[in-house]
């Protein structure tokens, strides 16, 4: 008990750290504005028995900005058609990328004042941190009572249970391996897809020739170049040894970990000059406008796309894998599971069996962005690219991303984006590859 004391500990006094270093950070795909409350009458006498007064549902996640906050709301109108006693509170914390309300969320945690259910990636973020502190139930008998166990993928159950248990049920997906393109800047370069790191290497120089930023970043915020990086491990070792490095199984001194780094150092030859002044959303800019002609972003760049810039997929911009993982799918997943110790169990139940239904997946992913985690979701509800990406999930090698979270222990991330950010500007591999393998002594 004294070892996962020191370990919810030690998270906390980490996730203030990381406000102190990030508090001020432009928001990523799942932060902005908070939230207004949304409350319903008691008329259900089961749940007054729960509750005394038909009970609350408090929902804490960081999904306040614009398609986000639409996603959810709509999932929340939606359990309350269904649990119109159940009253709910919709506890969203604004700013930092998610850092805020992880602060928050550490220290209601360690107070002993857990919300009802919470936002947390699947992966390491949910079961290095909360699931090793004993701070959440599992939720076997829930899959097996919803049916859930052959609706989503068997690797993404695997990315939310820890020791055999279930802990939490997945609401979306996202792609971390998407690289957005401006069509009419190819089509004026003549240049074709790639699908190889060598074949992307070329068009990143036949770009530069013609007088075109070849690949637009925005590293304010260092998670964005590391996402690049987690991709480039992907594309080196494959989807196994990808997974078997951050298990520790393989060094970080592996020849195919400095072949991602030398192919790093090349890439990064060819980006915009002014990256770290610039977030995701200005390098995706960058992209939309035609100033440059790719970039590597988690498909929520496709919302901003779409619902910012006003342009239209696959005629405006396009979008392929990332090189080299044509065949793999890099996970990103929110996911709400039930805390130890809330008082009306059962209600945060209901809302996740709303949350996990085909009906309340297919209600929230086509505002968020995102595309569900059920298999069985309609298809009808999403366009060209949720369709397109809904196959892929279905059918490609699934790998948990690091800049998000899934892959490895939130110490270790922190170091890696910390020597991210120091490769970027100083681009010494043998220096890089040290870092990396001192570092992976939090695996």
């Amino acid at each position: 008990m004294l070892k996962k004391s020191l370990a919810l500990l030690a998270l906390l006094c980490l996730t203030f750290a990381l406000v102190a270093c990030g508090g001020n950070e432009d928001a990523s795909n799942d932060a902005s504005d908070t939230t207004d409350d949304s409350t319903s009458e008691d008329t259900s006498s089961d749940s007054e028995e729960a509750s005394g007064d038909g009970g609350k549902v408090e929902i804490f996640s960081w999904w306040t900005g614009a398609g986000e906050e639409d996603g959810l709301l709509a999932l929340i109108d939606l359990f309350e058609e269904k649990h119109p006693d159940i009253e709910v509170e919709n506890a969203a914390v604004a700013g930092g990328a998610g850092t805020n309300a992880k602060a928050v969320l550490a220290a209601r945690m360690q107070g002993n004042d857990p919300p009802s259910t919470f936002q947390v990636h699947g992966g390491a973020e949910l079961n290095e941190s909360w699931v090793a502190a004993d701070m959440m139930q599992p939720l076997n008998d829930f899959y097996e009572e919803q049916g859930l166990m052959d609706k989503f993928p068997q690797d993404l159950i695997d990315m939310v249970s820890k020791d055999g248990n279930i802990y939490s049920v997945p609401v979306n997906i996202h792609r971390g391996n998407v690289i957005f393109y401006n069509k009419a800047v190819f089509e004026e370069n003549g240049i074709e897809v790639p699908t190889t790191i060598d074949e992307f290497i070329n068009v990143l120089s036949q770009l530069q020739d013609a007088g075109v930023t070849p690949l637009a970043l925005g590293d304010k915020e260092a998670w964005t170049a590391t996402q690049i990086f987690e991709n480039l491990l992907l594309a080196s070792l494959g989807p196994d040894d990808y997974r078997a490095l951050f298990a520790g199984e393989i060094g970080f001194d592996d020849e195919r970990v400095r072949e991602a780094a030398e192919n790093f150092k090349t890439i990064l030859g060819y980006i915009n000059d002014d990256h770290a002044s610039r977030n995701w959303q200005d390098a995706s800019q960058l992209v939309g406008e035609g100033e440059a002609a790719m970039t590597n972003m988690g498909d929520w760049a496709k919302g901003y796309f779409n619902n910012d810039l006003e342009l239209e997929t696959n005629v405006d911009f396009g979008y392929f894998a990332f090189p080299g993982t044509t065949e793999d799918f890099m996970v990103i997943t929110d996911t709400f599971g039930l805390p130890q110790g809330v008082e009306n169990p059962d209600q945060v139940k209901e809302f996740l069996s709303v949350l996990g239904s085909v009906e309340g997946q297919d209600a929230f992913n086509p505002l968020k962005g995102s595309i569900p985690a059920r298999v069985d979701a309609d298809k009808s509800k999403y366009d060209e690219y949720g369709t397109d990406t809904m196959e892929d999930f279905q059918n490609n090698n699934l790998t948990p991303s690091l800049a998000h979270g899934s892959a490895a222990a939130e110490g270790f991330l922190t170091k890696v984006n910390q020597e991210v950010n120091i490769f970027v500007t100083q681009q010494n591999v043998d220096q890089f590859i040290e870092k990396l393998q001192q570092a992976a002594g939090d695996l």
